[in-house]
Formats: structure tokens, C-alpha cells, sequence
């Protein structure tokens, strides 16, 4: 292979990345709301370049490994634990994404690169509204701020990458006297 056309396939790999950790709404999250520092933004485009540089310094990476490897890295560049489930899937996205190279896929990098920017999330959290019920002093306790998420996708594809939550149906589901039981459980029916 030319030296003009590893440059290239290499940038297209890297663009790849970048577009799958771009469109992961854990990573959306901990950016937009700063978690980590002021330089957030900085640390995430740092990211795409720094798996980058893993996957060609270790070309025989097992799915694990790569989890291990992001999920280091959010903890401590975005002082985030990532336990949505997305981490194997953006792990498996990424080595995809690395085989397509190793093999000097052009077509299948671009193909993967475009259907990752259709089916992107914009991913938005807002604070959500807990009640205390202790009377502890705020500054005697760890607290855990909650999070509400909402995702919208920008692209015209859904393909389970943005799901919506589905309220439940309202008196769906109806406990009756005879439904609990004498050592405290409840037996839960839903209504016919």
C-alpha cells in the first residue's frame, strides 16, 4: 500500500472513531454537563484520538480489553461509570470499525462512518427532582445528583439507537388484599 493511501485510510479510521464515541450518548452526557472540568469538550475530542492510537498500538485487541480500556477512561477523564449497557456496544462498534481497517476497507469505513452520523442522538440531562427525607445535613452526606435523559435523533433511521422510554399504561397493573401474602411479598396481576 502506498504511503499516500495509508495516510488517508488511516485519517477515515480516525474519522470513524471519532463519529462512534460522537454519537454515544454517555459520552454526549458527561461533556455537555462538564463532568469532566471546564475542558470537557477538549478531554472528548483527546478520547477519539487516544483509541485510536490503542487499536494500532494493539492489533489484536478481545472485546474485554477495549471495554476495559473506555471504561478506564471515562472514569477518569469524565469521572463517569458507564452502566447503560452501551459500553460492550460502543467497544464492539469500535472493533468493527478497527477490522474494516486492518483489512483496508475503504467502502465498509465510509458505509459505517455515514450510518453512525444518520442514526446520531442529540442527548440532553437535566437535574431530576428528588425529595429528602432525611434531616442530615447536606454537607455530611456523598450525594448522587439524579439525571433525567432525553434523546432525540437527528437522522431519518432509529434502529433501537435512540429509544424512547414508553410511559406505562395507567392502571396497568392493580394489587388486591388476597394478592399479599403472609411473609410480606406481593403478588402483582396485571389487569385483564
Amino acid at each position: 500500500m502506498m504511503a499516500g493511501a495509508a495516510e488517508d485510510l488511516r485519517e477515515l479510521f480516525g474519522a470513524a472513531v471519532r463519529a462512534a464515541l460522537d454519537a454515544w450518548p454517555a459520552l454526549q452526557i458527561a461533556v455537555e454537563n462538564g463532568f469532566g472540568g471546564v475542558h470537557s469538550q477538549e478531554k472528548a475530542e483527546w478520547l477519539g484520538g487516544a483509541m485510536e492510537d490503542y487499536f494500532i498500538a494493539n492489533d489484536d485487541l478481545e472485546l474485554e480489553e477495549v471495554e476495559d480500556f473506555l471504561g478506564e477512561l471515562m472514569t477518569t477523564e469524565f469521572d463517569t461509570v458507564v452502566e447503560d449497557g452501551s459500553l460492550p456496544q460502543v467497544s464492539q462498534q469500535l472493533q468493527t470499525i478497527f477490522h474494516h481497517f486492518q483489512n483496508g476497507d475503504v467502502a465498509a469505513l465510509l458505509e459505517l462512518t455515514s450510518e453512525i452520523d444518520e442514526k446520531r442522538c442529540t442527548v440532553t440531562a437535566t437535574p431530576g427532582q428528588t425529595a429528602r427525607e432525611t434531616d442530615v445535613d447536606e454537607d455530611e452526606v456523598d450525594s448522587v445528583e439524579e439525571m433525567e435523559v432525553t434523546a432525540t435523533n437527528d437522522g431519518a433511521m432509529m434502529d433501537g439507537i435512540c429509544p424512547q422510554p414508553q410511559p406505562p399504561e395507567p392502571d396497568s397493573q392493580t394489587i388486591k388484599e388476597e394478592d399479599i401474602v403472609e411473609d410480606g411479598w406481593t403478588i402483582v396481576r396485571r389487569k385483564k
